[in-house]
């Protein structure tokens, strides 16, 4: 610490000497200037082309289904009560649409995991590409 004998306090000297800092940080700099294009690797890599079918803008958006499962196994199309044949014939001919619509798979709290499986293999099996599952937030989270 520097301790100034000019002032008629004698008290010590409040300023800092911050050449030494500026030093440092300049190096630094230089240091990191030069390093920097070193670390950089640029590996070209030859990515995989697709086929995608884009949707247009002018497109209506396709509304989802939504099938739901009650917890003794009955199953609904859009809130409309269905069997497991009809569900196979919709969700087959839902598939062949273009753009094909999304599948929302709602599940009463105490379904078993088993039917809800069963149902998602039945929409995989027809061709179902975008299945979701449905569920509600707990309250206080």
């Amino acid at each position: 610490m520097a301790f100034s004998s000019d002032s008629g306090s004698g008290g010590p000297m409040a300023d800092i000497n911050v050449t030494p800092l500026v030093d440092v940080m300049l190096v630094l700099l230089i240091i990191f200037i030069i390093t920097a294009p070193l670390m950089s690797h640029k590996v070209k890599v030859e990515l995989p082309e697709t086929n995608m079918i884009v949707e247009e803008a002018d497109a209506p958006p396709v509304p989802p289904i939504t099938v739901a499962v009650k917890e003794d196994g009955s199953l609904y199309w859009n809130d409309e009560p269905i069997t497991k044949e009809i569900l196979e014939s919709r969700l087959s001919s839902a598939a062949q649409l273009q753009p094909q619509p999304k599948l929302n798979l709602r599940g009463d709290r105490t379904t078993k995991m088993r039917t809800i499986n069963e149902v998602t293999k039945i929409a995989q099996s027809q061709g179902m590409l975008d299945i979701g599952f449905v569920a509600t937030k707990e309250k206080g989270q």
